[in-house]
């Protein structure tokens, strides 16, 4: 099933090292707006937090801020809106700014690691230990297997994966993360028991996971600005209509970041079950506590706490529900 992600990356191989803070030389032009400001943001965790911005003078803009390269950063003229993505290194960086589309329209000048990038963006059914192996110092290797891999791989393969990467890249954000991850997945395998956790629903009421173990519970993540956990809304929804009196729950863990907006989707998509957030994003701390790297994504609980499936969507979900639940009327 298609999931929401950001990023993108991959072929051909580029000679980099640890990260190391530099002078920032990064200079450009804003094209087709009347923004006044340029803002440079630092990625961390698909979110882009904003470290310095410019005055635009006559279209131009430079940044010469102190910055960790090399590196992915966004640019934009509007803190609100997804940036370009950017990776910096040493070197003078140009940089043609469109906000029509940024993607389509920007150019980036100057950057080998972005010229890898943007071929990776372009390409298709590329497997990832393949494109590590050719580009094993780069740190869009690094950044590939963490934003766009990870969340489909195993904890072996995750590790797997990690060794085929340059040991100058080893100690980088990415493959440390990746390796916390590896633990977490590890732990979260069919048959191992689902982590514990509070967290408040929507009228800020505390709500404990292991209190509310009836039956077979899905614990869902989710969000209102994800267009595929939308769309699988429905399904749920008919799982939850045809087997909820037979001990099928549902716990939905929203990784939304503004309440009006959650609330809305619950109410848009009539989501009956009980719904938490702690409206993080993908801060959360229950989707970090189940290696959650992209939603929709779920496990199915039963009443000990013990994971009987993960990932469950369309068909699958209600097929699987009547295969556990029959078993269960059938053993009665």
């Amino acid at each position: 099933m298609k999931k929401i992600l950001l990023g993108f990356a991959i072929i051909f191989g580029t000679i980099q090292t640890q990260a190391q803070e530099n002078n920032l030389q990064l200079k450009g032009t804003v094209v087709d707006t009347v923004a006044q400001y340029v803002y440079l943001q630092k990625f961390h965790n698909k979110m882009f937090t904003t470290i310095d911005s410019v005055k635009v003078k006559d279209g131009n803009f430079s940044f010469k801020t102190k910055v960790k390269t090399p590196e992915l950063y966004g640019l934009s003229v509007n803190t609100a809106d997804l940036p370009l993505y950017v990776f910096l290194e040493k070197g003078t960086i140009t940089v043609k700014l469109n906000p029509k589309k940024y993607y389509r329209n920007s150019v980036v000048e100057g950057s080998a690691a972005q010229d890898l990038f943007e071929t990776y963006k372009k390409s298709k059914d590329i497997e990832i230990s393949k494109f590590i192996t050719e580009n094993p110092k780069s740190i869009v290797s690094a950044y590939v297997l963490y934003r766009n891999w990870s969340y489909r791989l195993t904890p072996e393969q995750i590790t797997q994966n990690i060794a085929l990467l340059d040991k100058s890249l080893q100690s980088t954000t990415y493959v440390k993360e990746l390796k916390d991850l590896a633990v977490v997945l590890d732990g979260l395998a069919v048959g191992k028991k689902a982590p514990d956790f509070t967290e408040k629903d929507t009228e800020g009421k505390s709500v404990r996971l292991y209190e509310n173990l009836k039956g077979y519970t899905l614990v869902d993540f989710w969000a209102s600005w994800c267009g595929p956990c939308r769309r699988e809304n429905p399904n749920i929804v008919a799982a939850y209509k045809e087997f909820h009196d037979k001990g099928f729950n549902v716990i939905a863990i929203s990784l939304d970041k503004k309440k009006e907006n959650w609330i809305k989707g619950i109410q848009d998509d009539k989501l009956t079950w009980t719904h938490l957030s702690d409206l993080l994003f993908w801060n959360s701390a229950v989707a970090k506590l189940y290696g959650v790297r992209a939603i929709p994504a779920n496990y199915l609980v039963d009443s000990k706490g013990v994971i009987v499936a993960k990932n469950l969507h369309g068909e699958e979900l209600q097929s699987t529900l009547k295969s556990l639940l029959d078993k269960k009327v059938s053993a009665n």
